[in-house]
């Protein structure tokens, strides 16, 4: 019934909550020094299995009905006997590591809260963004090029998985150039293909999502990464507000935008984000937090 998937969903977004800002603290310990390649690394995971969804929705769940959702349970137990290992290797891990005093981020608290609401800001736009694709683009492309079910869910995996790709090649980036120059390039850079996608075609819908996907997605890990960097000593604190942030906003957004394509029409809701990349100019206040630090 309704309640059941709606308590179901919440249960899952708990799990997920619990799990995200912990997990990233894990990742950064086993980074070695190479911060941005394992954010990008830990959460490529994620992606790779939000994309694969769609596939499971055309090829399994859309065959055999809502019950087969419940076979994916077998990889939830798989994931959960890894953790174990995981969660074992860190606690031995923590219990004889040596204290070491974090390197200060060499801001004032004034500059440092300014930056991190610059963050925020540049978190809602990426957000906001990915909620219109993640949660309407099916209905979208049904609606506008008629579309079949199956065929929408192709196309939506064709952008979660460029996404994902994009996760996977912004944190190494951001490792070699520097993370604000990624983090600009990534949101500001995406617009020119987010105010073309409403007036394109189906082909270069196609064509234009994936870009915005590869795009869009590279800012993930160097957002956590700069944030960390921002408040060293607090990357529990920074990684449960940033993954908060993330996740807060896919599903405010998500609700949103829902209503207002019942007020208006999807097409209209696409038109109107996308400007939200353009709140990527905000990028430019960013301090270099490798010059602040030397």
């Amino acid at each position: 019934s309704f309640g059941w998937l709606l308590l179901a969903a919440g249960m899952v977004g708990l799990g997920s909550s619990v799990f995200h800002p912990e997990s990233a603290r894990v990742a950064r310990a086993a980074s070695g020094g190479r911060y941005g390649l394992a954010q990008s690394v830990f959460q490529v995971g994620g992606n790779a299995g939000s994309a694969l969804g769609p596939l499971a929705a055309a090829f399994v769940v859309l065959r055999f009905g809502q019950g087969s959702i419940a076979w994916f349970s077998g990889v939830a137990l798989l994931a959960m006997a890894v953790l174990w290992g995981v969660s074992r290797w860190y606690a031995a891990r923590s219990r004889a590591k040596v204290a070491v005093a974090p390197r200060a981020s060499g801001l004032s608290r004034r500059k440092v809260g300014l930056t991190v609401g610059i963050l925020v800001a540049l978190l809602f736009s990426k957000f906001f963004y990915v909620a219109s694709l993640n949660t309407y683009y099916t209905f979208y492309l049904i609606e506008t090029f008629g579309v079949s079910v199956q065929a929408s869910q192709l196309l939506l995996f064709l952008f979660l998985g460029a996404f994902a790709v994009g996760v996977l090649a912004g944190g190494p980036i951001g490792d070699r150039v520097g993370r604000k120059w990624v983090i600009w390039v990534s949101i500001l850079g995406v617009l020119p293909f987010t105010l073309a996608l409403p007036y394109a075609d189906l082909f270069w819908t196609a064509v234009l999502t994936v870009v915005i996907g590869l795009v869009l997605a590279s800012a993930s890990s160097a957002i956590i990464v700069y944030a960390q960097e921002l408040l060293p000593g607090n990357v529990g604190l920074v990684n449960g507000l940033f993954f908060g942030l993330a996740f807060g906003m896919g599903g405010i957004g998500a609700a949103v935008l829902g209503r207002l394509i019942d007020l208006t029409s999807i097409e209209a809701v696409y038109r109107l984000c996308a400007v939200l990349p353009a709140i990527g100019l905000l990028a430019a206040f960013l301090p270099d937090m490798r010059r602040a630090a030397a």
